[in-house]
């Protein structure tokens, strides 16, 4: 059996200086991929081409997340703020190019048209949601739904291939674990002075939940940093993340039980360590739930 190396691989179309010098880029998409990897490498049909797959979906996923960090308005300028965002733009193209590359070389065209056509369905789900966003017509649950989509639609992609080996369980797990996953950065978000409350998981059930005045007041864009706090611990939004992060957990484990290869459910059980271990660290949180 080939072993997982994709993130190793792919550091070679991401890390040049000029990236890294004057940019930021997005974190690699390693639950997903490796899920993916784990997934294709157990099907015979398939683990021949396990590794160009994933790393292939991983580039373009990285590619879409890039693109998602440059900012609405190119009216910048400072220097430096505007060379960032130039550089996300190219790095996102190059990140893409790289996947027609790699899949066109080994004459792979299915699977071109494969990733193409879920990437539309990426763009379109994200109109979607955008547009939601931007009339306030999101509940704090389809924003969860409508962003484990997101997550998970190009990996969606490969349903067709799984169902001949583990029939409805590709797509059931996958969307756990993405779920499991923006969970887990919500939980960072609402804890970090740095990231933006606005757009939230926090920000939409407050909004739903909320008093007129507290609505009011979420709407306003430089909305004062002790208010929201207040609010965060008014309607208990770090429990909560912390609630459904072991709830979902709990649920993710009895699903992968479900699977009749006893090394796959080992190599998902190892994938979702992070969770357990992070949890674990909460003993005080989860009691108080």
């Amino acid at each position: 059996m080939n072993s997982y190396r994709i993130p190793e691989i792919a550091k070679q179309y991401t890390e040049y200086d000029m990236i890294q010098i004057h940019t930021d880029l997005p974190n690699f998409p390693e639950l997903r991929t490796r899920l993916l990897f784990a997934f294709l490498n157990g099907n015979s049909k398939f683990s021949s081409a396990s590794e160009l797959y994933t790393l292939a979906t991983s580039l373009v996923q990285l590619a879409l997340d890039t693109h998602d960090l440059v900012t609405a308005s190119n009216d910048i300028k400072e220097k430096k703020a505007a060379r960032s965002r130039q550089l996300k733009v190219l790095a996102g193209d190059y990140f893409s190019s790289r996947f027609y590359h790699l899949l066109a070389g080994a004459g792979q065209i299915d699977m071109i048209k494969q990733l193409a056509n879920a990437i539309c369905e990426v763009n379109r789900l994200k109109m979607t949601t955008y547009m939601k966003m931007k009339q306030l017509k999101l509940t704090a649950e389809d924003y969860i739904h409508q962003m484990v989509e997101i997550k998970s639609q190009l990996f969606l992609s490969f349903s067709e291939f799984m169902s001949e080996v583990y029939d409805s369980a590709w797509p059931d797990i996958l969307r756990s674990y993405a779920r499991c996953e923006l969970i887990f950065d919500e939980i960072f978000r609402m804890e970090s002075a740095a990231a933006s409350f606005m757009g939230s998981w926090g920000f939409w059930h407050i909004l739903q939940h909320g008093t007129k005045e507290e609505r009011k007041q979420l709407q306003t864009e430089d909305t004062d940093q002790a208010k929201v706090r207040t609010l965060l611990h008014k309607y208990h939004i770090s429990s909560q993340l912390y609630e459904m992060l072991d709830a979902q957990t709990k649920q993710l484990q009895s699903k992968v039980q479900q699977l009749g290869s006893d090394k796959l459910i080992s190599e998902l059980f190892h994938i979702g360590e992070p969770f357990l271990r992070f949890l674990a660290k909460q003993p005080k949180v989860l009691e108080e739930i």
